[in-house]
């Protein structure tokens, strides 16, 4: 028995099992960690879920010890097999894929928090820019103590676990070198197997979606997937599928982004002020939740409240994703974001239409400003694709003390820098601004420690003094020449954490505010009959100005007319969302997974998606989907100067 288990073969068996109960401790322990996220989840369902989840343990497993079995498998004479330099070459072939892999899974127990997903390889272009990573890592795992202290037994383990060596036997050549052949053949059979998921005429390699069938709502994928899987399945797949629901034909006459220059309005030379506000969900403005606590709820925007109040504003506004760099298409390009952020696919560079663009052809300056440092989450890379004149970062900003250590400028000082640069420029300018002080590890400037309302997560005192930096800088703009001739647009580039129930579920997760302010304007107005997004800014902004030429655009004018299609569509990993004034469907790609009543059924608990016919906001779904995907391939997302697809 104690030479068999010398074996090669029976000694990386072994190694393999670990590795596997590993995955499934680190399940419990994510589970553990992120339990406020997965309300109302049984027994059953959990072990139906750490079952599932095996499945996707399996072929990480297997992707990242491929060279380790390899190694173990070899038919080679027993003096190589057993040389110490095999033997260490074999044991770092296991150490370094499965300790990078549990390194990743531990990080994503954090990271989870806010992207409501599993990390994909996107995350090596997200932040390549980011100087100061090491130090928010840093953070991250002083704050998170106990995930750190998780990864640091599990990388213990695997280490204690390698220690021993194998050690092959002397056979006779023909019966040795028989023997593991075929031992190998037959266990690369059953690795191809656990890779795909399956091995069968129409089994399908297992992918990402495959988790929603042990799920009952998407949110939950996060739960069964690892983030090795993710990785290596969204590195397989760096280019779209084109879907072919709709001849061209077809799909012209359910969905177009074209948009033609009808608009009714004279040209007006207005400035136009777009401030993007760092995780701003709509849980936390108490103007949009009076129908909480008996209407008793009053958030942490005191100052954005009573602005609303003057503002155009929406009872359903959604963002396109859960990150900024989804955001940041969507509102300045009127992309969506499908299955990946634009800015991360390979078709980034394609040509592409903007606010900032469109304006400088109606003599606009243009300008983009972001506290980080430039370069960071890759802004500054996207405000040059998209044509504005100038970017204004951190590195632009007189005065390190300022700072706040992680991320950025404090907002009351960027905001403040951001409205003097605007004394500067030459009218008509559109500007952007994108705030940062509300972004993790949550922190305020000393001298407003306990000044703002703490609540009950972390991030609420720091709503609160982006909402005083907000209102310092319209107290400065007031005073402004400019400042009467100005359109201003406020959202947010999407949610954060949740305490509301109302908000914890897959529409609630994308419900931002959506707000245009003029301060010629004599009264705001609430809209409550129909959904708008993000992607509905840029043609809302380029009608009310009265621009003229045609342009492509994902999303309609919200602010001058009713919307033709009244939906908002957001993809909400692995299932694209289409949500109208009653109702929300998700839909897989091939087929619809559910359908909710989010008006009669806030929580979104009893699907209904055999109840009830959504032909036509699924034929709209698909073809918008695939009017994106195309021209997305194609590099369809602008038009030429004579009105034609460029």
């Amino acid at each position: 028995m104690k030479q068999l288990f010398k074996h090669p073969w029976i000694v990386a068996a072994c190694h393999l099992l670990l590795v596997m109960l590993l995955y499934t401790i680190s399940r419990l322990f994510f589970y553990w960690v992120n339990i406020d996220l997965y309300p109302n989840v049984s027994t059953q369902h959990l072990l139906e879920m750490l079952t599932g989840g095996m499945r996707f343990d399996l072929t990480a497993m297997l992707y990242l010890n491929s060279l380790y079995i390899l190694l173990a498998l070899l038919p080679l004479p027993a003096h190589i097999r057993n040389h110490q330099a095999y033997i260490r070459a074999s044991r770092w072939a296991f150490w370094i894929p499965n300790i990078l892999g549990f390194i990743a899974n531990c990080m994503d127990m954090v990271y989870v928090r806010f992207t409501d997903r599993r990390t994909t390889c996107t995350i090596f272009t997200e932040f390549q820019n980011d100087g100061n990573l090491a130090n928010i890592i840093g953070q991250s795992m002083w704050q998170y103590w106990y995930v750190t202290i998780f990864g640091c037994i599990i990388i213990i383990v695997l280490c204690l676990f390698m220690r021993k060596n194998w050690q092959v036997r002397s056979y006779r050549p023909i019966v040795y070198y028989t023997k593991e052949a075929i031992c190998m053949c037959i266990t690369i059979y059953f690795v191809v197997i656990g890779i795909r998921g399956g091995f069968g005429r129409y089994t399908r390699p297992i992918t990402i979606s495959n988790a929603l069938q042990y799920t009952n709502t998407p949110r939950e994928t996060s739960v069964i997937l690892n983030t090795p899987f993710s990785i290596l399945k969204s590195i397989e797949n760096t280019t779209y599928t084109h879907p072919h629901y709709y001849s061209n034909i077809e799909v012209e006459k359910h969905m177009t982004p074209v948009h033609e220059n009808d608009t009714i309005n004279d040209c007006r030379n207005e400035n136009v002020v777009i401030l993007i506000l760092e995780s701003f969900s709509k849980e936390y403005i108490g103007y949009y939740n009076t129908h909480i606590d008996g209407g008793h709820y009053r958030g942490y925007t005191p100052f954005l409240d009573s602005l609303l109040m003057h503002c155009v504003t929406y009872r359903d506004s959604y963002a396109a994703g859960r990150k900024s760099i989804d955001a940041m298409p969507s509102i300045l390009s009127s992309i969506p974001m499908l299955i990946e952020p634009y800015v991360v696919t390979p078709y980034s560079t394609n040509n592409i239409s903007s606010i900032a663009s469109s304006l400088k052809e109606m003599g606009y300056y243009t300008a983009f400003f972001h506290g980080a440092p430039n370069g960071s989450m890759g802004f500054q890379a996207y405000a040059r694709h998209a044509g504005f004149d100038d970017y204004f970062g951190k590195d632009n900003y007189d005065g390190i003390e300022a700072f706040d250590g992680t991320w950025a400028i404090w907002d009351e000082e960027f905001l403040q820098y951001f409205a003097r640069r605007m004394n500067t420029m030459h009218e008509p300018f559109f500007t952007t601004v994108f705030t940062a002080s509300s972004h993790h590890p949550f922190k305020v400037p000393q001298l407003y420690e306990g000044v703002f309302d703490k609540g009950t997560l972390p991030i609420h005192q720091c709503i609160g003094y982006t909402d005083h930096a907000l209102q310092q800088f319209f107290e400065y703009a007031k005073k402004q020449d400019w400042y009467e001739n100005t359109l201003f647009v406020l959202t947010a580039d999407h949610t954060n954490e949740t305490f509301l129930p109302e908000y914890k579920n897959a529409k609630g997760l994308f419900e931002i505010p959506i707000a245009f302010y003029s301060p010629r304007w004599n009264q705001g107005k609430l809209h409550t009959s129909f959904p708008v997004s993000q992607t509905d800014i840029l043609p809302s902004i380029l009608a009310y100005l009265g621009y003229k030429k045609p342009y492509i655009a994902f999303g309609e004018d919200i602010l001058t007319m009713d919307k033709e299609h009244p939906y908002a569509i957001c993809y909400n990993n692995p299932v694209f969302q289409i949500i109208s004034d009653s109702l929300l469907l998700q839909f897989d790609g091939t087929n619809v997974t559910a359908v909710y009543n989010h008006q009669q059924d806030p929580s979104l608990s009893n699907n209904i998606v055999d109840k009830i016919d959504t032909h036509d906001m699924l034929i709209y779904l698909k073809a918008y989907i695939q009017q994106y995907i195309d021209r997305l391939i194609n590099n369809k997302l602008t038009l030429g100067t004579d009105g034609s697809t460029s």
